[in-house]
């Protein structure tokens, strides 16, 4: 239940939460030295190893989307900037299968995306200044291999557009 709460409070109120998404509000604790957050714990429900940890960044009004994995379970932050993650359920046998859930995140609203395999996301950069997503996915990435694969962002095939929503 607490989960559920969690996911909804970062959602748009006329979205339904993508099955199996957790969104998790991460804490900072603020002092005169600086900041601390605590991004994830081996100790979180959530948590079952990982492959390895990267960064990405993503220049502003810059789009870094569609993908999603077939094995690799993704867990995602924004530690600098703000981003606005998009994610799709296009698995064939998810409750929510065709929904979309907008999540705005980083150094004002910090929390922690975790999106299973089989779900399409991406996310574009809202600040003025370049964002740094840190990743910590379940597998480590196979070179010759990679379970990933890509949607064109602009093409059409999910029914998103990425263009900012003034009003």
């Amino acid at each position: 239940m607490k989960e559920e709460i969690n996911r909804k409070k970062f959602l748009q109120p006329d979205r339904k939460p993508i099955h199996d998404v957790l969104v998790q509000p991460l804490r900072v604790i603020p002092d005169e030295r600086g900041r601390l957050m605590e991004i994830m714990r081996r100790d979180d429900s959530f948590f079952d190893g990982f492959g390895q940890v990267y960064l990405s960044t993503v220049y502003p009004g810059v789009v870094k989307a569609w993908h999603y994995h077939t094995v690799q379970v993704d867990r995602f932050t924004c530690v600098r900037g703000m981003v606005k993650a998009v994610l799709y359920d296009d698995r064939e046998n998810s409750p929510t299968r065709g929904c979309l859930n907008e999540i705005c995140l980083g150094e004002y609203n910090p929390c922690l995306v975790v999106i299973p395999a089989g779900v399409y996301h991406g996310w574009k950069c809202i600040s003025e200044y370049e964002a740094y997503v840190v990743n910590v996915p379940s597998e480590p990435y196979n070179r010759s291999d990679p379970d990933e694969y890509r949607v064109d962002p602009h093409g059409g095939t999910i029914p998103y557009d990425w263009s900012r929503k003034d009003g």
